[in-house]
């Protein structure tokens, strides 16, 4: 069985900003990563493909780093589309996220053919800055660590 978020924030994101390689639902040949709420942590399920391989039997180290990269900056605009209000499920647009900063630490070689699951932690809200501490499980077993700190983007970002 498929794990999925039902109610992804990234499903709310303009299609202006659906784009992004790891999380963008308009990017049909991205990662598509779907991140929501399980009580007050965030949650991410992703399957890597087989070609997302470093050495045959584990899953290269940079689908690990995207995973918790768009984890962290869905996981911030999570936090503040709820501290306005509002859930995923609603209608209204919530605020987009860019990365600041991103660590990763690999705690141990992640196995192929498991669904992952990224569970996040808003540690800081600021205004405009978050930081997301996300944990990487592949069938239960802690693969790897990171923290995000991710900012507001700017309403002025895109703007035509």
């Amino acid at each position: 069985m498929v794990q999925k978020v039902e109610y992804a924030i990234q499903d709310r994101y303009p299609d202006d900003f659906s784009w992004c390689y790891g999380c963008g639902r308009l990017n049909k040949e991205g990662h598509q990563f779907r991140t929501g709420w399980e009580g007050d942590k965030t949650l991410t399920y992703y399957e890597p493909e087989s070609d997302h391989k470093a050495i045959p039997g584990f899953v290269y180290g940079g689908i690990i780093a995207s995973l918790v990269d768009c984890h962290g900056t869905g996981s911030a605009s999570l936090a503040l589309h709820r501290k306005n209000g509002f859930e995923p499920e609603s209608e209204e647009i919530p605020p987009r996220f860019v990365t600041a900063s991103l660590l990763v630490n690999y705690v141990k070689p992640t196995p192929e053919g498991t669904i992952l699951k990224a569970v996040g932690t808003v540690e800081e809200i600021h205004p405009k800055k978050f930081k997301v501490a996300v944990e990487v499980f592949a069938d239960g077993d802690l693969c790897a660590t990171g923290e995000v700190v991710a900012v507001v983007m700017p309403a002025s970002f895109g703007a035509k």
